[in-house]
């Protein structure tokens, strides 16, 4: 481009002002949304690339295969001795594994207990996990089973700005204990799933799950050469699952479980057992939604581009006058076109630097941007859009006839051929806008669904206390403590159990055989639970009645070894036993070796993920305090006073486990988080689109609105009201976006309907929300149009005729 076309393009836009930053800013908005989508997938698919030599890592799954069990499924944990198993068979295998993480541990400092993110690892870690150290030596970080290994921010919370190299600290495993730390690493970057800032060596532990083929309690890491060895050693699994868990589980054990290998990069975004593939669904969802966007921008910029481009035939007519030839033109037009979205491009990278502490802080996210990758491809984008933003007027315009332009015996812009190009382009914007509003209509209806919906009990108003299970309480320290809680003013009743709101505790599950019934029976969730447990959760009995002290066959803590004890069950447990109502189930006795009297019904209680479908349930009452202890506080009045009298009352009775508490609500809030998170940038995403489309349709009145001045002044003289000129041109812009709605509603209900299918617990997909997005949308859009309709409709007719 010569200094007379910048000249041109400069002179183009400065006429027309707004034009220009709607034009501008609409592909600036995209590309702003697309890399900031981009950024989000690009981060969440990152995780453990970070590690040097990453590929070489797998994890071992366990594979639960065909069976009546909520477990069947592929999971990334493990049995505890599974690797020293693995080596007495395969020697030379390198690996590792990982026991704990995050909120796993405990520091003991100046008497008093602090959480800590502590992983327990072997001798090997630093073969499998090349982690960047700071100081310390990794081949001897990790030789002495008193050694441990701290992170950086660990070392300056713990010792300053001192060398914490040879200095001791106190951690709580089985028991306290003095290690010496050997090494400081850097801190994990976000995007990773290894949770720790203190590493420690792993021991042996001598309990009989520990070497239990069927149990799971840690994640073990291998290191392969290449992929090919590691394919080759996943075949040999199989052989090493009969010879080593056919005591434990028979000899049909490789048709129940499997030992399956999995690259570590992949494991992020690895759903588990029978558990809902939402976090990639979400990250499809989100990258889909970004790229729509631009390319929704993209549409309206090239539908206004090549609208305002045909105003300009007069001018190219006397460029062709006074000796511009085809090439020249075309070249010119092409450059304006990739200026103009150089312009944008550089305008959307600064919207998005703007944007990225504003979706870091609403998100929990720790996004940036990499230049060296983002400027090339906004190159590349700008190349690609300004051809296709310049080719079409560039030909259409380079071969107009000067003489038919500048005779106006040639309408300029495409004739009818280029409008329907405009509308057809006007259709595919919208119909991606309404297929958004739809998306975030259902997104907000389903996550208040779920922070609103019935789970059995009343959220507020609970307090979830973990530590109590801490070994160095005895049974007498136990129940003084839960004598003391009940006695804070507030709190009207407490109780423990193995299981409580929020998916903390134990998850166990137990084949109920049912007499005259093929055996094994049915998998029920098994909870244990002490005294107050449903008066706290306020559980609904259906039938029967509940657990009480009155009836020593509930207390099964005092029952002698093989006795038949009593059960309650839940809804769900009553079908899944083959019982036709809750009455009729109660007075039944189930169970194999261990037999169960069911003497009561309740509703469900649901602790867990409304992704999850909720479980048949039986529960175990235990009269003192139920095994695996985690304390529920039923409170009434400020939920911060009565927090702080339990914090007061647990550092004085247990200085030494720290104090960890949640609400029922925050308890329940981790469940939310993701999916809130993705309705949040959906709506974002989705309410830009929809801007953006509004602009290519405004642009698209405004150039038939310019075209139509003659028409319009002539329809006026000829008797037409101001009112019959707005509905005549407010019909025809809305024509387009009807039509959308044919494509749109299709592609919304498959989408939503997917993305439902991942909840247990959701909405119907009601028409009101498809019906609801194309209000919304022809309101949008006649107000967009309307400005310009009632303008050309107050146009005097003898300066409409006049217009040029």
């Amino acid at each position: 481009m010569n200094h007379f076309a910048f000249l041109s393009l400069y002179r183009s836009l400065t006429r027309h002002k707004l034009y220009a930053a709607l034009n501008i800013g609409g592909l600036a908005v995209g590309i702003a949304v697309f890399l900031i989508l981009g950024l989000y997938v690009r981060f969440e698919t990152s995780f453990e690339k970070w590690l040097p030599r990453h590929d070489g890592i797998y994890l071992v799954q366990t594979d639960w295969k065909a069976m009546d069990s909520p477990f069947v499924g592929t999971y990334l944990y493990t049995m505890g001795g599974l690797l020293e198993q693995l080596k007495e068979d395969f020697p030379g295998l390198v690996g590792t594994r990982i026991n704990g993480g995050e909120a796993s541990g405990t520091v003991i400092r100046d008497g008093s207990a602090t959480t800590e993110d502590v992983a327990r690892v072997d001798a090997d870690f630093f073969k499998v996990f090349d982690l960047p150290m700071v100081a310390g030596d990794k081949a001897t970080a990790l030789a002495d089973p008193a050694s441990i290994i701290i992170s950086r921010s660990a070392a300056r919370r713990y010792f300053g700005e001192g060398n914490p190299v040879g200095r001791t600290m106190t951690l709580a495993f089985e028991k306290p204990g003095g290690y010496r730390v050997t090494g400081v690493f850097e801190d994990l970057p976000r995007n990773t799933d290894l949770k720790f800032s203190i590493v420690a060596r792993q021991g042996r532990d001598f309990s009989d799950w520990w070497y239990h083929w069927g149990s799971t309690s840690l994640v073990t890491y291998l290191r392969f050469d290449n992929p090919a060895d590691a394919r080759a050693f996943e075949q040999r699994m199989p052989a090493f699952v009969r010879r080593r868990g056919a005591a434990d589980m028979g000899p049909d054990v490789a048709n129940q479980i499997g030992l399956p290998l999995l690259p570590i990069v992949q494991a992020h975004l690895k759903p588990e057992g029978k558990a809902s593939a939402a976090k990639k669904l979400t990250i499809v969802t989100l990258g889909t939604v970004g790229v729509l966007t631009l390319l929704i921008a993209i549409v309206n910029y090239v539908n206004l581009a090549t609208a305002r481009a045909g105003l300009r035939a007069r001018e190219v007519a006397m460029r062709k006058v006074l000796g511009a030839d085809w090439g020249m033109l075309v070249r010119q037009f092409l450059g304006e076109a990739m200026v103009t979205v150089a312009v944008a491009a550089v305008a959307g990278l600064a919207l998005t630097e703007l944007g990225l502490p504003l979706i870091n802080a609403a998100g929990g996210l720790a996004l940036a941007i990499p230049y060296r990758l983002v400027v090339p491809l906004l190159v590349v984008l700008t190349v690609v859009v300004g051809m296709l933003a310049g080719f079409y007027p560039a030909l259409l315009l380079a071969r107009s006839p000067a003489s038919q332009v500048l005779s106006s015996a040639r309408s300029p812009g495409g004739g009818q051929a280029g409008a329907r190009v405009r509308e057809a382009l006007v259709v595919f914007q919208f119909a991606l806008a309404i297929a958004f509003i739809v998306g975030t209509l259902v997104l907000v209806a389903q996550t208040r669904h779920v922070r609103s919906t019935d789970l059995g009990f009343r959220r507020d108003g609970l307090l979830v206390l973990n530590g109590l299970s801490d070994d160095s309480l005895d049974t007498g320290r136990r129940r003084a403590m839960l004598d003391a809680l009940r006695r804070l003013p507030g709190v009207g009743a407490v109780t423990t159990a193995n299981s409580a709101v929020g998916n903390n505790g134990n998850n166990n599950f137990d084949n109920v055989d049912v007499p005259g019934k093929p055996k094994p029976g049915p998998s029920l969730r098994s909870i244990e639970v002490g005294r107050d447990f449903f008066r706290t959760y306020g559980a609904r009995l259906i039938a029967g009645r509940l657990f009480d002290d009155a009836h020593p066959a509930d207390d099964t803590s005092a029952l002698a070894k093989g006795s038949t004890r009593n059960i309650v069950i839940n809804r769900l447990a009553v079908a899944k036993l083959g019982y036709a109502s809750p009455q009729d189930a109660v007075g039944k006795t189930v169970g194999g070796g261990t037999k169960r009297t069911i003497i009561g019904v309740v509703d469900q209680l649901r602790f867990y993920s409304p992704r999850l479908p909720d479980d048949p349930t039986y529960y175990v009452y235990h009269g003192d305090v139920a095994p695996y202890p985690i304390i529920t506080l039923r409170f009434t009045g400020e939920t911060q006073t009565v927090v702080a009298a339990a914090k007061t009352l647990w550092q004085r009775m247990a200085p030494l486990i720290p104090f960890n508490a949640k609400t029922g609500v925050q308890a329940l809030a981790t469940f939310y988080e993701a999916d809130e998170r993705a309705t949040r940038l959906f709506g974002i995403g989705a309410g830009l689109a929809v801007m953006i489309g509004c602009v290519g349709l405004w642009g698209l009145a405004s150039f038939n609105t310019a075209r139509r001045i003659k028409e319009i002044g002539i329809r006026k003289t000829l008797g037409a009201s101001s009112a019959d000129i707005v509905k005549l041109l407010v019909g025809q812009f809305l024509r387009p976006v009807l039509i959308a709605n044919l494509v749109a509603w299709p592609l919304a209900f498959v989408a939503m309907r997917t993305w439902l299918a991942g909840f247990d617990d959701r909405i119907a997909l009601s028409p009101l929300y498809f019906i609801g997005a194309s209000l919304l949308a022809t309101v949008i859009a006649v107000l967009t149009v309307l400005g310009q309709s009632l303008r050309a409709s107050r146009a005097a007719p003898a300066w409409a005729l006049r217009h040029e």
